[in-house]
């Protein structure tokens, strides 16, 4: 039973979980779309909504919190420039997933990742 399992673990440890989730939140800032596997997608999508949310209110509280996650002061500040006006008026969904097919060379299922 998988009661009260929740996340994905993608077969890394946490660390390495954990380098992987901030880089491709980094890289979903920087480009506003990102192509990736539907797993690590899925993953990511849940923490950069919460992120997204956080960077609507534009405090010095708020920019601490988001700086711990990403561990990068462009993206913070790439993320608190945009995110206030564009998002200021959306109760929530700012990310959408779109499937794109198989990859070429493992047939792993792919998606696209960006910022509404």
């Amino acid at each position: 039973m998988r009661h009260r399992k929740v996340g994905y673990k993608l077969g890394r440890s946490y660390e390495h979980r954990k380098a992987l989730l901030r880089n491709l939140m980094q890289a979903l800032i920087e480009h506003r779309r990102i192509k990736t596997t539907v797993a690590k997608a899925k993953a990511v999508q849940p923490e950069m909504e919460q992120l997204l949310t956080l960077a609507r209110q534009d405090t010095p509280h708020a920019r601490r919190l988001a700086l711990s996650k990403l561990d990068s002061k462009k993206a913070m500040r790439q993320l608190f420039t945009f995110a206030p006006q564009d998002y200021a008026t959306r109760p929530g969904g700012y990310t959408r997933l779109t499937r794109i097919g198989l990859r070429g060379g493992d047939a792993a299922e792919m998606a696209l990742l960006e910022l509404i």
